[in-house]
């Protein structure tokens, strides 16, 4: 028997009706939760020490970093493609130190690192070098930064990192002197539509023909 198409009509309607708010509403509680994590991790966002000030979101600048001591968790190959084995002994080596977190971490992305920032108030803490973690001394290192919010994906780095390079092309007096590196300020869990990021390449004064 064929269906009329007032059935078929009305079987569409109540189905997808019913799957529209089925979705709709799983949306919405996962919104909820995502402004909830928010709220609640936001007093600890803002209590880790910045070792420097953020670049503001869809903007170039030149900035100086500050000398500092870092931890150094090295891998092969990719950062994307190996981040969380770089993370785990660099976390595990301050939770048993007692050494706060500061902010932002570093990525080096061909030949992967990840780098987490020692505030001078916490270097008397510092063990020396234990399995999987060095640590480093950095100069003050002077960088063009491109600040931008999203996700911590490859495919956000590459944009950013595209923007970044053809900004430092229309400034005459400033010439690459490194590779591009990232700068993640963001815990894992805080919603992607919030997290902050940077894209750094270090900077020369460009020589100038005379």
């Amino acid at each position: 028997m064929r269906a009329s198409w007032a059935q078929l009509q009305g079987d569409f309607s109540e189905d997808s009706a019913s799957c529209f708010w089925r979705k709709f509403g799983f949306r919405c509680g996962m919104l909820k939760l995502s402004l909830i994590i928010s709220l609640c991790t936001l007093p600890l966002a803002m209590s880790a020490q910045a070792a420097f000030p953020p670049t503001p979101p869809d903007s170039n600048e030149v900035k100086t970093l500050p000398a500092g001591i870092l931890l150094q968790a090295a891998g092969r190959g990719n950062y994307f493609d190996g981040a969380d084995n770089l993370f785990s002994p660099l976390f595990r080596y301050i939770s048993r130190h007692k050494i706060a977190m500061t902010t932002p971490v570093e990525a080096r992305i061909e030949s992967a690192a990840m780098l987490f920032w020692v505030a001078p108030a916490e270097q008397n803490k510092l063990a020396g070098n234990e399995a999987g973690v060095e640590i480093i001394t950095v100069p003050a290192r002077r960088v063009a930064s491109r600040g931008e919010r999203g996700g911590y994906t490859r495919e956000n780095f590459i944009e950013a990192r595209t923007k970044l390079l053809a900004w430092i092309v229309t400034q005459p007096d400033l010439a690459p002197a490194g590779e591009p590196y990232a700068v993640y300020w963001n815990a894992p869990f805080v919603p992607f539509f919030m997290k902050r990021f940077e894209v750094h390449v270090p900077v020369r004064t460009r020589a100038t023909g005379g």
